[in-house]
């Protein structure tokens, strides 16, 4: 995909990843629609504010009709609840499921005319959570593992529509998200970089970070075997034997 040539929209832009991958795409030429819900929050020279809740159906088809020359969409707003799924608020584990699968769905829905005019591609920003979950993050972990699923099924439902659909994998990355985490972060930038590296080359699974490559590595291995991950808990490296329930 020429990057240089590419009207970009990207979900969640006001900070954090999205912020880098905004200033990624406009450092290599790209025209850029920076989403959040609250556009006046947008500071990034050259980027295009939009208003944009991906969990207001109103919202993404205002978004839809304020552009109409995407060709690239990057999923990327997101949200984390540390919610466990037995004992937490059920409206808190609504909302993630809410942003993170049926929001990145309505905004894939809404735009998908657009980039197929055009031909191009769709990048959903997930997770290596996608495929390991804790007794802390069950909220989080399905939603993004129903993303992964919704990319997968896209990704075979737009391609005869001559539309890409790829997910990038990251484990912690230094934003406000983990500012409570002590373990090893990855570079936003970095991560940005990388995100745009894979849509020019064309990638389906874009991986960022040794974590996400490990617990990729352990999926569909078939039996349990202990994994060493590295988490937020005053311990610091936490062994966990429950690869079998990937």
């Amino acid at each position: 995909m020429d990057i240089t040539t590419s009207t970009a929209l990207i979900t969640g832009a006001n900070r954090g990843l999205g912020r880098h991958l905004a200033a990624e795409l406009l450092s290599r030429g790209a025209k850029v629609y920076a989403a959040a819900r609250k556009p006046e929050s947008i500071d990034l020279p050259g980027a295009i504010p939009l208003a944009l809740d991906i969990t207001d159906p109103a919202s993404v088809v205002a978004a839809a009709a304020a552009t109409g020359d995407i060709n690239l969409l990057i999923n990327n707003a997101g949200i984390s609840t540390n919610t466990p799924l037995l004992t937490g608020e059920l409206a808190k584990i609504r909302l993630e499921m809410n942003t993170h699968y049926f929001g990145t769905l309505d905004v894939i829905r809404e735009f998908a005319p657009q980039i197929e005019a055009r031909g191009g591609a769709v990048l959903n920003v997930l997770s290596v959570l996608s495929w390991y979950a804790s007794d802390t993050t069950g909220a989080y972990s399905s939603a993004k593992s129903a993303e992964w699923q919704l990319t997968n099924a896209l990704r075979q439902e737009l391609a005869p529509r001559g539309i890409r659909v790829s997910g990038l994998h990251v484990g912690y990355m230094d934003t406000d998200m983990a500012a409570h985490i002590t373990a090893p972060k990855s570079n936003p930038a970095d991560v940005a970089k990388l995100a745009v590296q894979g849509i020019t080359a064309g990638e389906y699974e874009i991986i960022a970070d040794d974590l996400s490559r490990q617990i990729r590595a352990g999926l569909g291995s078939g039996s349990a075997r202990s994994t060493r991950i590295w988490c937020d808990r005053p311990r610091g490296w936490a062994r966990r034997a429950d690869t079998a329930a990937w």
